[in-house]
């Protein structure tokens, strides 16, 4: 029965990637995600059910709207093949339970949508950040039976500790560092992970956001203090993989 939820989560993936691309587009622009037809973002012109295949309709149409020709935005497809990293992670680390299976899953979609979300707009949408914390509590209550105590409380200490930090750092630098939607997304990380797994959560940010800035260094950008960096997906790469390094036992 494990094994049935894994391959639907696999086969699901890229139409759930799809669903992420309107999110991700839609969100922070304040529409709908649930209402409005998928449309050619050049001539709007509405996409049929023929167009909306995930990934092969892209290749089939050669990456250009059907009505006008315009080239179509290979963020679609891409978002569409990464939301099959989260199942495919966890086919690793079977055998696995359905509930944690599509919990995982889950995890892993909503912080996909949350890290491309932060590097677009450099923001964190509440309407994810939050019933992400509030999900990562409910799945330790159902799965130990009890209300987890240790979630919340680093949950809140996770939130604490980063608002902290971003007050102290506006007061000595002058300017805003860390975002409240960072503080959020790490909250998230603590009832997800727990308390123990909260300084794993932040090692492995902060190595990303080095990276990344060396990255940056690298292309020949011009990196400083003052140079904007969504830390967004460090965070969600440090809880996916905190997660994975708890489900693991290792």
């Amino acid at each position: 029965m494990d094994i049935i939820t894994l391959w639907t989560l696999l086969i699901a993936a890229p139409f759930v990637g799809s669903f992420l691309g309107v999110v991700v587009t839609r969100l922070p622009e304040g529409r709908s995600v649930v209402w409005g037809r998928s449309a050619c973002d050049r001539c709007g012109h509405t996409l049929g059910p023929a167009s909306l295949v995930p990934v092969l309709s892209y290749l089939w149409s050669r990456g250009r709207c059907r009505h006008c020709a315009a080239p179509i935005d290979a963020f679609h497809p891409a978002i569409e093949l990464a939301a099959v990293l989260p199942p495919l992670c966890l086919a690793f680390l079977m055998p696995l339970d359905s509930l944690t299976l599509c919990a995982g899953a889950g995890l892993g979609w909503v912080l996909l949508a949350l890290a491309w979300i932060d590097l677009r707009h450099m923001i964190l949408p509440d309407v994810l950040t939050l019933p992400l914390a509030a999900a990562g509590i409910l799945v330790a209550w159902v799965q130990d039976g009890r209300l987890p105590i240790d979630r919340l409380a680093a949950a809140a200490a996770a939130y604490a500790g980063l608002v902290l930090l971003e007050v102290l750092y506006r007061r000595f630098r002058g300017r805003d560092g860390i975002g409240r939607g960072d503080a959020k997304l790490l909250a998230a990380g603590g009832a997800w992970v727990g308390p123990a797994a909260l300084p794993q959560v932040l090692l492995t940010a902060a190595l990303a956001g080095l990276l990344a800035m060396a990255a940056l260094r690298l292309a020949g950008r011009r990196v400083d203090a003052a140079t904007p960096i969504p830390f967004g997906p460090c965070l969600a790469l440090g809880i996916w993989a905190a997660w994975l390094f708890t489900l693991s036992g290792l």
